[in-house]
């Protein structure tokens, strides 16, 4: 039970919750970086082309104009474009700047003033306004540290006018948009984290709980089984299920193997003894014929005599013991039609020979036929009448019928003997089982029922002290 609360609590990055718990993370790290990649990107690529279409507007405007650089200086003496289009100078980062160059790209004076900083700036950033003013699209140029969209067009006379918008905001604002997303996502990620660690926690207990049964099983523990969830998936439930169909049969594959060891144990003490005591007895009497105690022939007589009466006895225990081993291999009965009626008359007629002041009654009328061992079913029905013969009165009644009820027949031997108790009844088909001092080996009724089993049928005993013992043999037709 220890060992399966350690386990409990042991839970790494390499545990199925830690590994589940990752993947989780991970698949939704990378749903947000591209989510957020792509709105990133969409929004700046709609800025910047909201800004370009602002330029391109004004350079088409100013290209298709004809302009020449003194008209310029007159719409900027008027005041059309010089408030708009020229910084202040004290500005070193304006939002927009207008700069006209001359051919090798140097700024020059327009609107009756000195290039300002910043247009001397911007006009060092565009190495080649020729190329700018036939590209298509704006370009990316930085003026004194800050990103600019830049421009250009020639005038008539052949300077360039760079226009230029500043990016810095659009910028601003996208770092700051994507420091938000990725706050907002990390966020997301540690309450996936905390849902993930315990919705698998909920859903990985019974498989703790499987854990924690199977240590308590390695460690003795045959009788546990996994309990039910509260709320189990169908995949769980259904392992649950077969896990516990599984430990049933392993205990019962434990009690089965314990039970037979220990029946074997039995058997072979039981065994031991019953060859013992002939083989004593024969031990004995050669002894005392060694040693010239049996001197008078009569009583050398008796001795032989009872010496091949111990051997008889271990003969017939041994072939007893054989039968046995070969019922437990489970030999292959060759089956025929038998007249059950034909071999119950037999046994009666046995029984009469052996004992003509025993009553005996016989139902055993027409022919019964079923498909099994001649030879087994004469020494089933031999065993049955030799119990009665040996454990019952000679003056007790003993009725042996036959009867058919449909693809079933019942072959039934009962005495109204003294009869057995519970405990004995219990026990009446153990090997060596004999009850009080009776005589026998112990062997017959567990000869009967293995004989019975092998032809795919049952036996019973109905018994109770003062009442006799009936027992019923139920065979199938066919």
């Amino acid at each position: 039970m220890n060992v399966g609360k350690r386990r409990r609590h042991r839970h790494g990055m390499h545990s199925l919750r830690g590994k589940l718990t990752l993947a989780n993370v991970g698949l939704l790290a990378v749903g947000i970086v591209a989510a957020t990649t792509i709105s990133i990107m969409g929004m700046r690529l709609y800025l910047l082309d909201q800004v370009d279409s602002s330029l391109l507007k004004m350079r088409t405007s100013l290209g298709s104009s004809g302009l020449t650089l003194r008209q310029v200086d007159s719409l900027g003496a008027l005041g059309v474009i010089r408030d708009r289009m020229v910084p202040a100078e004290s500005d070193p980062a304006p939002g927009s700047i207008f700069a006209v160059v001359d051919a090798k790209g140097d700024a020059v004076e327009v609107f009756d003033m000195a290039p300002t900083d910043a247009q001397r700036g911007l006009a060092a950033a565009v190495h080649d306004p020729r190329a700018l003013a036939a590209a298509p699209d704006p370009a990316d140029v930085t003026v004194h540290g800050a990103m600019y969209r830049v421009t250009a067009t020639r005038l008539a006379d052949g300077p360039y006018i760079l226009l230029a918008t500043s990016t810095e905001l659009l910028h601003h604002g996208i770092a700051k948009a994507l420091r938000l997303d990725f706050a907002v996502g990390a966020l997301l990620l540690a309450l996936l984290a905390c849902l993930t660690m315990f919705s698998v926690r909920r859903r990985m207990l019974p498989l703790e709980d499987m854990v924690e049964t199977s240590s308590a099983i390695a460690e003795g523990d045959l009788t546990r089984r996994v309990p039910s969830s509260q709320h189990p998936t169908e995949e769980v439930e259904q392992l649950r299920l077969a896990l516990n169909s599984m430990l049933h049969q392993v205990e019962t594959a434990y009690r089965t193997r314990e039970r037979s060891a220990a029946q074997l144990r039995r058997f072979v003490a039981d065994a031991s003894h019953e060859l013992r005591t002939p083989l004593a007895a024969i031990r004995g009497y050669l002894q005392l014929y060694e040693k010239g105690m049996l001197s008078e022939p009569g009583e050398r007589r008796r001795a032989w005599d009872r010496m091949h009466g111990e051997v008889d006895r271990m003969g017939r225990l041994v072939d007893e013991l054989l039968l046995l081993a070969r019922l437990d291999q489970r030999p292959e009965i060759r089956f025929r039609n038998v007249d059950v009626s034909r071999l119950v008359r037999d046994a009666a007629e046995d029984l009469r020979a052996q004992q003509p002041g025993r009553p005996i009654a016989v139902s055993a009328e027409g022919a019964v036929l079923v498909r099994a061992d001649e030879s087994g079913l004469r020494q089933v029905l031999g065993n049955l009448v030799s119990n009665v013969r040996t454990h019952t009165p000679v003056g007790a009644a003993v009725r042996l019928g036959v009867e058919r009820s449909g693809a079933v027949v019942r072959v039934c031997v009962a005495d109204e003997g003294p009869g057995l108790a519970e405990d004995d009844a219990a026990r009446i088909f153990d090997r060596f089982f004999r009850v009080g001092s009776a005589e026998g080996s112990g062997l017959g009724m567990a000869i009967v029922q293995g004989v019975v089993d092998a032809h795919g049928g049952e036996v019973a005993v109905c018994t109770a002290p003062g009442e006799g013992l009936a027992v019923t043999v139920t065979l199938r037709c066919g």
